[in-house]
């Protein structure tokens, strides 16, 4: 029967995931095995155009094993449309930063990272870097996180303050646009920057995230036919509401499956 393992076709004579698993490796001890998109521990039987991945833990995998994986994760043709995909990331606090680390996670083609700003320690309460990145550009300790999550994401960064003039020749590659700001005028300034001089792509913004009010008030809706918005609509930071780490990454988990359903060619919200 004809398979494919570790994101290859091959001609399998086995009957079973076990017995393929010994025909190919000489130990069991330090193997995942994904089939058909679900990790497995069970000897299950094998049908033709299967998909396996063999993952032996502790070594890096090539670019084809690791998109193998992805793909076996993701459920197969899922991950195709992932790795076509080039989304921008405008801000990279703690929406952006968490955006950009789900998006590379799922195996995105291509991420455009783009921010002026510094690491600074008022930072480390939600946003996705460390103390080693501190005084380093945001961008620049990005990029580096996300080639430890998965080097084979083509990043690039753009290390500039987004103005009405820039807009459209920094985003003009990029599939779709995540307005991930804190202030509501940057907002604002973007996500009509995209729509007049950008007709046609996408983009997700974000507002209404602070504080640590119900989990259940964040939502994602099509305000119109180019643009969505996620968050509550309404606590924005101020003096007595911070912005906090959980309540901000539920709204970029929003954000960034609104990306993944408009890849996969989902739009509505």
């Amino acid at each position: 029967m004809r398979i494919r393992m570790n994101g290859k076709p091959m001609q399998c004579d086995a009957t079973s995931l076990w017995k393929l698993r010994e025909e190919r490796y000489q130990t069991s001890k330090h193997l995942v095995v994904i089939f058909n998109g679900f990790q497995t521990d069970q000897d299950l039987a094998l049908s033709e155009g299967d998909e396996v991945v063999f993952i032996e833990k502790g070594r890096i995998p090539q670019r084809d094993e690791f998109e193998a994986m992805l793909s076996a994760r993701h459920t197969p043709h899922v991950y195709e449309r992932v790795r076509r995909a080039r989304v921008a990331v405008a801000g990279l606090g703690g929406l952006g930063s968490t955006v950009a680390v789900a998006l590379a996670r799922t195996g995105i083609g291509f991420l455009h990272l783009v921010d002026f700003d510094i690491v600074e320690p008022s930072n480390l309460n939600r946003q996705q870097y460390g103390v080693r990145h501190l005084g380093q550009h945001k961008t620049e300790a990005l990029a580096t996180i996300i080639g430890e999550i998965n080097p084979y994401v083509r990043v690039h960064f753009d290390t500039v303050r987004v103005c009405e003039q820039n807009i459209a020749p920094l985003f003009r590659e990029d599939d779709i646009v995540c307005e991930a700001f804190d202030r509501a005028d940057a907002k604002a300034m973007l996500v009509n920057g995209v729509l007049e001089h950008l007709p046609g792509k996408k983009i997700v913004a974000a507002s209404g995230l602070a504080g640590y009010e119900s989990s259940n008030t964040i939502t994602t809706r099509k305000v119109m036919k180019y643009l969505y918005l996620c968050g509550d609509g309404d606590s924005d930071a101020r003096p007595g509401r911070g912005l906090m780490a959980p309540r901000v990454s539920i709204c970029a988990g929003h954000q960034a499956n609104m990306i993944l359903r408009l890849i996969q060619g989902s739009e509505d919200a």
